[in-house]
């Protein structure tokens, strides 16, 4: 069975909302469970801010509480649903999630090449069972160029806190990347990122929409 097949399988056996199905879930992949306790131990999620399950668009949770608890357990980070670390949500908790969105599935822009080759990367840039650095490594050293050395960026400040967004390429499909400060002062920290058709558009989105962005809290 393919790697794709078994997670999914194991997507949809966390979607019943058992502690039991999401233990299982997170066994079941052991690429997966190993990257977390990989990052827990490098202190990997440190570069990530906070964001929560609910999603803007759909106003739905797109894992499960029990999933969400399971996830901070494993990655031994202190959290109260609904808001959690965004590393360990945006990257393995999207894989999980089967939460339907105007943009498809969360998990799309791991599994898809669309933000690997946005970022200069290869097709299987971002592919969560890839052997290396695990995909929170990947996305965190991915992102953070974009927002070292953006073509196109922003920011503004939202009571206090510091944002940013970034983009890896002023026109055409690009990679978005987005950080938040936790506290006024403080440098910002990543929230997330994904593939968009055209910078011009969530720029905008941003520019004259003051507010926290992309389930940024």
């Amino acid at each position: 069975m393919s790697e794709l097949r078994l997670l999914t399988r194991a997507a949809i056996g966390a979607a019943d909302g058992s502690i039991e199905g999401a233990r299982a879930a997170l066994d079941e992949l052991p690429w997966l469970d190993g990257s977390i306790r990989d990052d827990r131990s490098t202190g990997g999620f440190d570069a990530w801010g906070r964001s929560t399950v609910i999603d803007e668009h759909t106003g739905s949770a797109v894992i499960s509480r029990a999933l969400f608890d399971e996830l901070h357990r494993r990655a031994g980070i202190a959290a109260l649903w609904p808001i959690g670390n965004a590393g360990l949500l945006h990257c393995y908790g999207y894989l999980l999630s089967l939460e339907s969105t105007p943009y498809g599935l969360k998990r799309t822009r791991w599994i898809d090449d669309a933000l690997a080759l946005a970022c200069g990367l290869p097709t299987d840039g971002f592919l969560p069972w890839r052997e290396g650095p695990t995909l929170l490594a990947r996305a965190t050293a991915a992102a953070s160029e974009v927002l070292r050395s953006p073509a196109l960026d922003a920011s503004g400040t939202i009571g206090g806190r510091e944002t940013r967004v970034a983009f890896a390429a002023a026109d055409g499909p690009t990679a978005l990347a987005y950080a938040v400060a936790p506290s006024p002062g403080a440098q910002p920290q990543l929230v997330t990122m994904f593939p968009v058709v055209d910078a011009s558009v969530p720029l905008e989105s941003f520019e004259s929409d003051p507010r926290l962005h992309w389930n940024a809290v």
